[in-house]
């Protein structure tokens, strides 16, 4: 018989979460907290899991992503009978970098969503394992997280963000039973890249990202490309010299 896990998924009508959840929910017994903004995006999520597994329980929440009181109060909610065993953390938005550059009102709103937010759920979740003295806590970083790049580097400071939090959270838990993971997905074929896709992305098929995601999440690897091949990418990219670097239009 499978094991029971509490899975909590925040950001769980994103692509990349949604594919995950259906692995997960595939492999046993699986009681699901989804945390989003949109109540009948939730409900779909939630009714599809159900689907793929009768020994499936689903709760939603919705909750602002944004606001410290409300994820606290909820993360509280969540775990008020248990801990989880898993949670992901896996909501975001694809900045736009030229708005960025002239509203400063998006750029703050893309800094918060995509860096702060991460962080801060992870902050009130992390404390729950710790009491708890175990389970694995995920957040979906980005490969823009690993060098500023002109195309997009209001996004890849906010992921810079998540990437440098999860460091020190992984030294704050080494050496317990604690595992913290960060995914660097490369550009993935979702929704939210529909348009650049449309104009030649080049992106990864997004059950492809998720299954090396929860591969990743299941070993409790500290940190995880998916796809594999942008490690080799981003470490070219991360140790290119300036000069050469500023030649490039990426």
């Amino acid at each position: 018989m499978n094991e029971h896990k509490k899975i909590v998924i925040v950001g769980a009508t994103s692509a990349i979460a949604t594919h995950a959840a259906r692995i997960w929910a595939q492999k046993g017994h699986t009681e699901f907290f989804l945390l989003g903004r949109d109540s009948s995006r939730l409900n779909r999520v939630a009714e599809d899991l159900k689907a793929r597994g009768t020994q499936n329980s689903v709760l939603t929440l919705v909750i602002n992503f944004t606001n410290p009181e409300e994820i606290q109060r909820v993360v509280k909610q969540v775990v008020s009978d248990g801990a989880a065993d898993i949670v992901l953390i896996a909501h975001g938005s694809l900045s736009d970098q030229q708005r960025a550059q002239n509203d400063l009102v998006y750029a703050q709103n893309e800094l918060i969503i995509n860096g702060v937010s991460a962080v801060l759920f992870a902050e009130a979740f992390a404390t729950t394992l710790e009491l708890a003295g175990r389970g694995t806590l995920a957040v979906i970083g980005s490969v823009a997280g690993d060098r500023g790049r002109r195309s997009n580097y209001v996004y890849g400071a906010a992921k810079g963000l998540v990437t440098r939090y999860v460091q020190g959270l992984q030294h704050r838990f080494a050496g317990t039973a604690i595992k913290v993971v960060l995914i660097k997905p490369g550009p993935t074929e979702t929704p939210m890249t529909a348009a650049l896709v449309a104009n030649g992305l080049k992106a990864a098929p997004v059950d492809e990202v998720a299954q090396s995601m929860v591969a990743a999440i299941d070993r409790g690897a500290p940190e995880a490309y998916a796809p594999g091949k942008w490690w080799v990418i981003m470490m070219i990219i991360r140790h290119l010299p300036r000069f050469v670097f500023n030649k490039m239009n990426i």
